[in-house]
C-alpha cells in the first residue's frame, strides 16, 4: 500500500504546475541535514508516511486504517513578504505550489487506498535560506494477504 501510494503520488506530482517540482523522494529528515545530504534541486517534495494503525477486518489476512502522509513542500526563500517588499509575489509563490499540490492529489485513489484528501497544513514560520511547509494528507488503506 505504501509503495502504491508513493508511485502514484511521484506520477503526479511531477506534473504540478508544469513540472515546477524538481526533486521527490521518500523523507529522512532531509532539511534537519541538509549539509550532509546529495544536493537536491528545490522546489522539492519529501514523503513522510506516519504510523499506521491497522484495523482487522479479517484477522490474519485483511486489514483497513486511516493512513497519514506528510508531504514537506520545500522552496528555497525567496524574500520577504512584507506588504512593501518588491519580492512579496514570488516569496508567496509557495503558498500557491501548495494548492496546485492539492488540486493535483485531492481525491486520489489506487487498488490498495482511496479517498486520499488534505486534513491538515502546517505552515513554516522560522526559516532562512530555505522553507518547508508540511501538507498533511490522509487516506482509507487497506492491507491483505494475497489469496491461496
Amino acid at each position: 500500500m505504501r509503495r502504491e501510494i508513493y508511485e502514484i503520488l511521484c506520477e503526479r506530482l511531477k506534473h504540478v504546475g508544469g513540472g515546477a517540482i524538481k526533486h521527490i523522494d521518500l523523507w529522512n529528515h532531509n532539511v534537519e541535514f541538509i549539509e550532509q545530504e546529495e544536493n537536491w534541486e528545490r522546489p522539492a517534495v519529501f514523503v513522510e508516511f506516519c504510523p499506521i494503525h491497522w484495523e482487522a477486518i479479517v484477522p490474519g489476512y485483511r486489514y483497513k486504517s486511516e493512513t497519514q502522509v506528510k508531504l514537506h513542500v520545500v522552496t528555497d526563500w525567496a524574500g520577504s513578504c512584507s506588504a512593501d517588499s518588491q519580492f512579496q509575489a514570488e516569496a508567496l509563490q509557495v503558498l500557491d505550489l501548495s494548492q496546485q499540490i492539492h488540486e493535483a492529489l485531492s481525491g486520489m485513489s489506487g487498488e490498495l487506498f482511496m479517498a486520499f484528501d488534505l486534513v491538515e497544513t502546517q505552515t513554516n514560520h522560522n526559516y532562512e535560506d530555505i522553507v518547508e511547509n508540511i501538507e498533511v494528507y490522509e487516506c482509507v488503506a487497506v492491507r491483505k494477504l494475497p489469496e491461496k
